[in-house]
């Protein structure tokens, strides 16, 4: 029965998304779900009698039900990724790798083949203050870039008002290089960049390799960017270090000096000595 309850509400659902038109389509849909499960309108209606009469199986049939209807979500979450190019929608909370492009590309210098770009929405899992690193592998063939002829990369995140931040980096080697950049209190509209490669004398003098492409999104409560750190958190570590420290001194620590009205009291309060043997003889004669 559930897989029936299931067709049933994609037919649907499918139905109450078309134009007016073509709204004689609705019933075409629920005919061929009761045809693909050989049954009728009419036994599925006296079916659904009886369900409602007895609602502790229906609830168990419903939970199956919508098991299989948030599966077809993810998928149908996966198929829509793949044609707009960008990722899944990444669950809350996770530090995840965003990147949605292939992840290596050669570039050649000449017009048509001297940079890549990418432009990646936002979905609701992004959030305010996030941060993001841009990371790829370099590869300059048969001579090393100088700064006549240096590749470029470049990250912005757009939002939703259309201001814009960004950073950029020039790369004047082989290795890996990253570029990051943290987001402030408005709203991630999309997240975009390029890496551009001049042209340079000849094909093999020009030919750069970009693989090991990673766009990592960190949310401010959990992770930051490794390797980037704020000058007050740099001032608060030292300062920590320093009442941590012992204090030490080649001199000798010196007892406080009284103070006068101190000893004065001390003199007060000082007890008088006791008569000697002597002393009490004298005063018996």
């Amino acid at each position: 029965m559930e897989k029936l309850l299931y067709d049933y509400h994609i037919a649907k659902a499918i139905g109450e998304d078309l134009p007016y038109n073509e709204n004689y389509k609705k019933q075409l849909y629920i005919n061929y779900v009761f045809q693909k499960h050989g049954t009728t309108e009419e036994v599925f209606d006296s079916s659904m009698v009886w369900y409602t009469r007895h609602t502790d199986v229906l609830v168990k049939v419903y939970g199956k039900v919508n098991k299989l209807l948030k599966n077809q979500q993810q998928d149908v979450d996966r198929l829509m990724a793949l044609h707009d190019k960008r990722p899944k929608k990444s669950a809350s909370g996770d530090s995840i790798d965003v990147w949605a492009e292939q992840h290596v590309y050669v570039l050649t210098g000449y017009l048509l083949n001297n940079k890549i770009t990418f432009s990646l929405p936002s979905d609701e899992n992004f959030k305010k203050q996030d941060s993001l690193s841009w990371e790829v592998r370099y590869r300059f063939f048969h001579t090393e870039p100088d700064s006549t002829v240096m590749a470029v990369m470049a990250i912005q995140i757009v939002y939703n008002n259309d201001s814009v931040v960004s950073a950029i980096k020039k790369v004047v080697a082989s290795g890996k290089e990253s570029i990051g950049l943290k987001s402030d209190s408005l709203e991630i509209k999309e997240i975009r960049g390029f890496i551009y490669s001049p042209k340079r004398d000849t094909l093999e003098k020009g030919l750069l390799l970009l693989d090991s492409i990673v766009l990592m999104r960190y949310h401010r409560a959990n992770d930051t960017i490794p390797g980037i750190e704020t000058e007050k958190g740099k001032l608060d570590k030292e300062k920590l270090k320093e009442e941590e420290k012992p204090v030490t001194s080649s001199q000798p620590i010196q007892p406080e000096k009284e103070k006068p009205e101190e000893q004065n009291q001390r003199r007060i309060e000082r007890p008088r000595p006791s008569a000697t043997k002597t002393d009490s003889k004298k005063e018996e004669k």
